[in-house]
């Protein structure tokens, strides 16, 4: 599955889930500075899952019906990198199907799945 992370999301953790075998493309390498709805518009451009720390994103699925490819909010609460690749990678592997065109919240012990319509 591919991902996009957006700028907020820490270098480190981009590095760990390529290091683990995920193909992540990174706004910040990319476009840093373009807006959420360019954000999601490229994950849609690259048939990719967004992967973000930015709650707006839920105005722009729920709110605003944007199409998207799927959108995971990470919600890590001071969790390391490592501990946060790690959260990442065993959500993608046990939902990776769920994950498609879904509205996810993923937490440390909680991954919350909602389809948006």
């Amino acid at each position: 599955m591919k991902l996009l992370a957006d700028e907020n999301v820490d270098r480190d953790l981009v590095h760990m889930l390529r290091a683990a075998g995920h193909e992540v493309s990174y706004v910040a390498e990319m476009e840093p500075g373009i807006a959420d709805a360019d954000v999601l518009q490229l994950a849609n451009d690259l048939a990719a899952l967004l992967l973000t720390e930015d709650k707006d994103f839920g105005e722009l699925v729920f709110r605003q019906h944007r199409v998207h490819t799927g959108v995971v909010l990470l919600r890590m609460d001071g969790a390391s990198s490592s501990v946060a690749a790690e959260i990442i990678s065993v959500a993608l592997d046990k939902h990776a199907a769920e994950l498609a065109g879904s509205f996810t919240v993923l937490s440390p012990g909680q991954v919350r799945i909602r389809k948006a319509l």
